[in-house]
């Protein structure tokens, strides 16, 4: 389920006065729209606040020849001028870099996650403070809209004193557009308007600016349409959103614990398919102990006495017996070759990534090669803790190299698939994670600790039945989670 797109469909119908079924007992908002204007008027002749003097930088486009849509009858069209006792952009403030008394609000306290915190602010110099008058101080219900910047104009929070925490006030900064509606808007409405996917278009096709420095000017937001609905009207929008809103917080959560728990089922998987526990043992299976002899006459199961006991049919060995670490690849000069940055390898279960073509003597020196069939796992934290690991495939010419980061393996026996279920698995991550060194930041597992790893191998049989099984069931896993 598409909780983003069902949350602006519950915004597009508020709006859209589609959400709430109207009562022909409620005031009409012409009434209203009457009452805070002669209010507004006496606000204005007691000096309690200005009259609005437009900025002479608004936009050249008008919002719409006639109306934006047409709403129900009792409802009015005006513009967000008309409704607010102040809207206006932050002033330039000074810093101070010692005290830390009085927070400014920037665009970074509107978090892109959603929610506001002052975590990040930074303090006016305490000198400063009688510029700022009683207005610019953030009030609860104050609709706040980050008002420049490529990828952050348009971003509309609304303000609670209870951010403040143990802060007296906070002041906006040039950037940030503060929406103060009179006490008879309610300014959850306001704020689901300008959070609609209609107005949040609108007002990105308004601004003003280099590509690299949009800016929305004050004109755009004082001249935008309203759809005005009754008082009354707006209280059970306002109502009816916020239940479907946590209705769907929690559709999300659930989703997130669906997410958590399909991880942890396939970190469960591989534990069982590691340890012989996944498909049942064919007594028909030549033994691994014995098709490891024969390719490599020299080769000595370790002692089993020092570990748990296997199923049938397996046996203990190291990784350095069973893989080639880290070979070397040589080639042509000019062929074309694959090369891999730790950027281009998912992470996850799954087994993908990416190649850029390049020339082999462009890339032969100073990084790690591998060929197809090869398992590239990440040796760098976090990067081996997220699973950045795959087989290699598809290469061109078959060869390519990439980050100095990867561990490189080649199996001389055993099915690559099966040997990426184990560098996967929590069982090989956590030995590696309790062998870093290193700095933190830049913590690394060595192919020294590495290869002297005991691994178990199944016979070749049952490996490429666990890898079947474990494909089947992941298949299934995906699916669900892409259905969520």
């Amino acid at each position: 389920m598409d909780t983003k797109t069902l949350r602006q469909k519950i915004l597009d119908l508020a709006i859209h006065g589609k959400l709430v079924p109207q009562d022909p007992n409620d005031e009409p908002a012409s009434v209203l729209l009457e009452r805070i204007k002669v209010e507004k008027e006496r606000l204005i002749k007691e000096g309690k606040i200005k009259r609005s003097k437009k900025s002479a930088k608004t936009s050249d486009t008008p919002h719409y020849e006639n109306v934006p849509f047409e709403v129900p009858g009792n409802w009015v069209w005006t513009t967000l001028e008309e409704i607010c006792l102040f809207l206006s952009r932050g002033k330039s403030p000074k810093y101070s870099d010692t005290d830390k008394t009085y927070p400014v609000f920037a665009q970074k306290c509107n978090l892109k996650e959603g929610g506001i915190s002052l975590e990040q602010a930074r303090f006016l110099d305490p000198s400063t403070i009688c510029k700022w008058s009683e207005e610019y101080k953030l009030k609860t219900g104050d609709v706040l809209v980050n008002s420049t910047g490529t990828g952050t104009v348009g971003r509309t929070r609304l303000f609670h004193e209870s951010y403040l925490k143990n802060y007296l006030f906070v002041v906006p900064d040039s950037h940030v557009s503060v929406i103060r509606t009179t006490s008879e808007v309610k300014s959850e409405f306001v704020f689901a308007y300008i959070s609609s996917q209609l107005i949040q278009q609108y007002l990105e096709d308004n601004l003003a600016g280099s590509t690299n420095q949009k800016e929305l000017y004050i004109g755009v937001l004082s001249d935008l349409s309203f759809p005005l609905p009754p008082l009354t009207e707006q209280q059970r929008i306002v109502v009816e959103i916020k239940k479907w809103f946590e209705l769907i917080d929690q559709i999300e959560q659930g989703k997130t614990d669906l997410q958590a728990v399909i991880k942890q089922t396939k970190s469960k998987i591989l534990d069982l398919a590691i340890h012989g526990k996944l498909v049942p043992q064919d007594l028909n299976d030549e033994p691994a102990s014995e098709l490891l002899k024969r390719i490599n006459p020299d080769f000595t199961p370790c002692d089993n006495g020092h570990y748990a006991q296997l199923p049938q049919g397996w046996c203990y060995s190291t990784i350095k017996d069973i893989f080639i670490i880290n070979p070397k690849t040589k080639a042509d000069n000019n062929i074309e070759a694959g090369f891999v940055p730790m950027a281009n390898i998912t992470d996850g279960y799954n087994s993908i990534f990416k190649y850029e073509t390049k020339q082999w003597s462009k890339i032969k020196t100073g990084f790690t090669h591998f060929a197809d069939g090869d398992i590239a796992v990440a040796k760098i934290s976090p990067c081996l803790e997220n699973r950045k690991s795959v087989v290699l495939k598809g290469l061109p010419n078959g060869i390519g190299a990439g980050t100095t980061e990867l561990h490189i393996f080649r199996s001389q026996l055993v099915n690559v698939q099966f040997a990426l279920c184990f560098f996967k698995s929590e069982y090989f991550i956590n030995q590696c994670v309790g062998s870093f060194n290193g700095v933190v930041g830049q913590q690394r597992v060595s192919k020294n600790i590495i290869e002297n790893m005991i691994i178990a191998i199944p016979p070749i049989n049952e490996q490429k039945r666990i890898v079947y099984a474990i494909r089947k069931i992941f298949a299934q896993l995906d699916t669900i989670k892409e259905s969520l």
